[in-house]
């Protein structure tokens, strides 16, 4: 009897032991396996909170600081104040062209591409503009009067001819070089005759890129000649001396078809009449009359 007394107290305490350790082990368990949870994923956000309540996003700075912007004290001041005068360059230089390809009607000998949108076999590059201003396109008989028009209303015209065959064609045309935007600079300049306009041009650029005036060039009294509407040239004066000195402002734009004109001055007068004087003696020599 006391045999089998300690065999079952032995066999309730080993039975108790057990599920003692066994509910702590599953306890550990479940709560290391609740720690990596919280680890690997984060706690969903309460959606009713409000946005205002949110904290607000940090502030990002890009690349380049503006005018308005203030610079970080780790910048050197040199830095700050090349950044400056890129970004007023960078406005200034805009401002000038001021969306010259962008209002770019098109002429003979400019150079256009088409491109369409995942259409390789429809899109083209290096289109030379005839004299007839018609190019030639792949699904359009008869091609395209491109002369006078913009690339923006080419690329309409382009995209209305392909949506009978292409299914919301987007057709983009550039200008690939600008060359029927012509003027002429005659005159005392060191190199006259016409010359390509490629971007928006002042007078003075345009004297530059004729040679410059010359000395016998009155820089006082240049002219530029303008076809009106009627076909009637408006004579425009500019006194580019007074531009040169700062005096005035550079804000004679050209349009197609200017001639610039740069008449002589009282040096020019002079060496026209030095050039007479030899003929002037031998007159003097052969009459015998003195002048």
């Amino acid at each position: 009897m006391k045999t089998t007394k300690k065999v079952m107290e032995f066999a309730i305490v080993t039975m108790f032991m057990a599920s003692t350790f066994g509910v702590l082990g599953q306890t550990q368990t479940d709560a290391e396996k609740t720690r990596q949870r919280l680890t690997t994923t984060p706690p969903p956000q309460d959606k009713s909170i409000k946005d205002s309540q949110k904290p607000a996003p940090a502030p990002t700075t890009g690349d380049r600081l503006g005018l308005s912007e203030t610079s970080p004290a780790d910048v050197p001041q040199d830095t700050v104040v090349n950044r400056q005068e890129q970004v007023s360059e960078e406005a200034a230089v805009n401002s000038y062209y001021n969306n010259f390809f962008t209002t770019y009607r098109l002429g003979p000998e400019d150079i256009i591409s088409v491109q369409v949108f995942g259409q390789d076999r429809y899109s083209r590059a290096g289109i030379i503009i005839p004299p007839s201003g018609r190019i030639s396109l792949s699904l359009i008989p008869g091609g395209i009067f491109v002369n006078g028009k913009t690339v923006e209303q080419v690329a309409e015209l382009i995209k209305k001819q392909y949506d009978e065959y292409i299914i919301d064609p987007q057709v983009t045309v550039s200008l690939d070089k600008a060359s029927s935007y012509r003027y002429s600079v005659m005159g005392d300049v060191g190199q006259p005759g016409i010359k390509l306009m490629s971007h928006r041009m002042t007078l003075t650029e345009a004297l530059a890129e004729a040679g410059g005036v010359l000395q016998t060039g009155n820089k006082s009294k240049v002219v530029v000649l303008r076809r009106q509407a009627s076909g009637v040239l408006l004579p425009i004066a500019v006194n580019v001396s007074e531009i040169y000195k700062g005096r005035a402002p550079d804000s004679t734009y050209l349009v197609p078809g200017d001639q610039i004109i740069v008449p002589g001055n009282k040096l020019k007068t002079l060496q026209k009449i030095m050039s007479f004087s030899p003929i002037l003696s031998f007159a003097r020599i052969f009459t015998g009359v003195p002048f």
